[in-house]
């Protein structure tokens, strides 16, 4: 393709696929409001806030594809949430609607669903419960995702990211773990499969403990390959498993069940 669109290509992942995905396009427009370093041959730098419809129409213009990970990642003020996560998420819309309908993989969560318990497993036709106000600014965008595919036919492919880091961090990344390795082959059946839709994807690894089924999504091909189940041994010897009722060992959501609605 000619342009690919990371948004929020300063933080963790973003910089990662930044990186990976540096050959899928003849160009990579790289947008965050953080500092994204120096462009390199075929990288187009924009800092962009997401709340400013006009800079992401200029954003979303003469791109082939957008990979979303931009906004809030984490639970924050409502104020915070708001302006990325939901006017942002609205504004990427408008824009990808004014601009021929690229095709967008949008970063949703894991806390959507966040109140499910650890013992049970769940498919995309779960309902939604989510665990705090960045829970709550996915399902908006999963609806709008939604909606505009319904109403407009925008393809999504709504990714909801369990954990993707390097490798997993406590036992309950033991289910949730998504490689990079993974995550960049989930984007290339994103942007090839002929017909996408707007199917909603659980971001996960071919991990032994997981929650979730994926059966909805086969029809794109992908076949993650890791496995969270190789780092256990190591885990079980330096990170201690949280007691039996502890919400970081009952609910999906782990902490973000916990954490306060900020003010």
């Amino acid at each position: 393709m000619k342009r690919l669109l990371i948004t929020g290509a300063a933080g963790g992942l973003g910089s990662v696929m930044r990186q990976r995905l540096a050959s899928r396009a003849e160009i990579l427009r790289l947008s965050d409001i953080g500092d994204m370093g120096e462009a390199a041959p075929n990288e187009e730098i924009v800092t962009c806030d997401l709340g400013d419809a006009a800079a992401v129409d200029r954003l979303v213009e003469g791109c082939d594809a957008i990979i979303h990970l931009g906004g809030v990642s984490v639970e924050r003020p409502f104020d915070q949430i708001l302006n990325g996560n939901i006017v942002g998420m609205y504004n990427l819309y408008e824009a990808a609607r004014a601009h021929g309908h690229p095709r967008i993989l949008f970063a949703s969560s894991n806390h959507t669903v966040g109140f499910y318990r650890q013992d049970e497993q769940i498919d995309v036709t779960a309902p939604m419960r989510p665990d705090g106000l960045y829970g709550v600014s996915k399902c908006f965008g999963e609806a709008l995702a939604r909606l505009y595919f319904d109403k407009f036919g925008q393809e999504t492919a709504i990714l909801r990211i369990g954990s993707c880091f390097p490798e997993p961090k406590n036992h309950r990344m033991l289910s949730t773990w998504l490689s990079y390795d993974d995550f960049e082959s989930l984007v290339d059946r994103v942007l090839e499969t002929p017909m996408l839709g707007c199917p909603i994807i659980w971001g996960m690894s071919d991990n032994d403990s997981s929650w979730w089924d994926n059966s909805h999504a086969k029809y794109l091909g992908w076949k993650p390959k890791d496995n969270a189940e190789g780092f256990r041994a190591a885990l079980e010897q330096s990170v201690e498993r949280p007691a039996p009722d502890h919400p970081n060992a009952i609910f999906m959501g782990g902490p973000f069940t916990q954490d306060p609605i900020f003010k």
